[in-house]
């Protein structure tokens, strides 16, 4: 069977609402991914079949399909195509296996795979606003209803949910935050980063450039401690859930460029990465966060693999029980996950989330000189995604 490899996986580093990047137009922002993975590897543009982006907030600047006006704001050439895809939180590592999936069939030998959001200019639920009060209607239907009576989906719901069920009390959700931002303080430190981070200009308000090169994590807090994340307010009364034990809102993009055996040969380029396996999975909307540990024991037992098999782990931290639920579920090595922080102290730029993941987990894998890495994410309406590699 044709095998897909990834030859290159880069990402911004996150900004903060209203921080650094939040004077790029998000398809400026995501031009500038391709644009990094077409100069590091050397590659003839021209050669790129595909650009499959994921954003979530597909509106105003982020409206009228993003893949397709980032290709061209960037130095591709406009005969490559782009799409957007929506799978919420995982929409960009769905990206990476539709392109996998485009490689391993032959259908195209280079494909990008490619996310962004900008969230200081794209606000969370600010278009479902508008249409709400407008009375321009709303996503779930009166079947939906029927089906699932009771308050709309919802992320803060479903995290206090599985909170609940898994039995961590607040202090467990705040030590696991606190570790997070150990864990970014020390990578940062180290320079764990550099191999995946794209430096590009500081731009804030209307997009007034500082003269400044953003190339470090906004969103980490240096001076966190465990008495400054436990007096965050809680989110519901009576709840565990605060903004200080769930991801942060950030501005971003990522890329990773994924290739065929055919397509590594056309291209002259070596891969860093080999795709070992991928899975998708839907469950319970209702809990919604829950799908990455089913996902996860349906794709290590297709791959014939067992969680001791993994190296490294990324988790996405939408909310703390999510990974903390993963490695109670799975058995999972709390050592091997997330060894660079995550969404909590990094930053969760939804849309461009999946790559900016597997950047992280594939440079992390060579860095510590492991093998096989696994990602997963949560998603809106209770999905996720499992994505396994070797490094090469």
């Amino acid at each position: 069977m044709p095998e897909a490899f990834i030859v290159d996986a880069v990402r911004t580093a996150g900004g903060r609402r209203g921080g650094r990047l939040s004077g790029w137009h998000p398809v400026e922002l995501a031009a500038q991914v391709l644009n990094a993975l077409v100069d590091r590897t050397g590659i003839d543009p021209a050669q790129v079949e595909d650009v499959i982006m994921g954003c979530v907030l597909q509106a105003g600047e982020q409206a009228i399909c993003v893949g397709r006006n980032a290709v061209l704001a960037s130095k591709l050439p406009e005969s490559v195509p782009g799409v957007s895809i929506d799978r919420q939180c995982g929409s960009s590592q769905q990206a990476l296996q539709f392109a996998a999936q485009a490689v391993m069939s032959g259908t195209q030998d280079c494909v990008i795979a490619a996310g962004v959001e900008s969230m200081s200019r794209i606000p969370l639920h600010g278009l479902q606003k508008v249409y709400s009060e407008n009375n321009l209607g709303h996503y779930m239907s009166p079947e939906i209803r029927r089906r699932y009576p009771g308050p709309d989906f919802s992320q803060f719901i479903g995290a206090e949910m599985m909170t609940k069920k898994y039995g961590f009390t607040k202090e467990d959700l705040d030590r696991y935050a606190l570790r997070s931002h150990q864990r970014a303080i020390a990578a940062t430190q180290a320079g764990a980063f550099e191999q995946e981070i794209v430096p590009v200009e500081v731009r804030v308000g209307a997009g007034t450039a500082t003269g400044e090169v953003h190339t470090q994590d906004e969103g980490i807090r240096f001076d966190a401690s465990l008495e400054s994340i436990a007096s965050v307010k809680l989110l519901q009364e009576g709840g565990s859930i605060t903004a200080a034990n769930a991801s942060q809102i950030c501005d971003g993009a990522s890329g990773v460029l994924v290739v065929n055996e055919r397509g590594l040969k056309a291209l002259g380029v070596e891969p860093i990465a080999r795709i070992h396996h991928l899975t998708v999975l839907g469950q319970d909307p209702v809990i919604m966060l829950e799908a990455p540990l089913p996902a996860t024991e349906r794709a290590l037992k297709r791959a014939g693999m067992k969680i001791g098999d993994i190296d490294l782990y990324e988790v996405n931290e939408a909310f703390a029980p999510v990974p903390l639920a993963w490695l109670k579920a799975t058995g999972g090595d709390p050592d091997r996950l997330n060894v660079h922080g995550g969404a909590i102290s990094l930053g969760h730029p939804l849309g461009a989330s999946g790559t900016k993941l597997m950047a992280t987990l594939v440079h992390a894998l060579r860095r510590h000189g492991k093998r096989y890495g696994l990602q997963t994410m949560c998603e809106g309406g209770g999905q996720a995604n499992v994505t396994i590699v070797e490094r090469l």
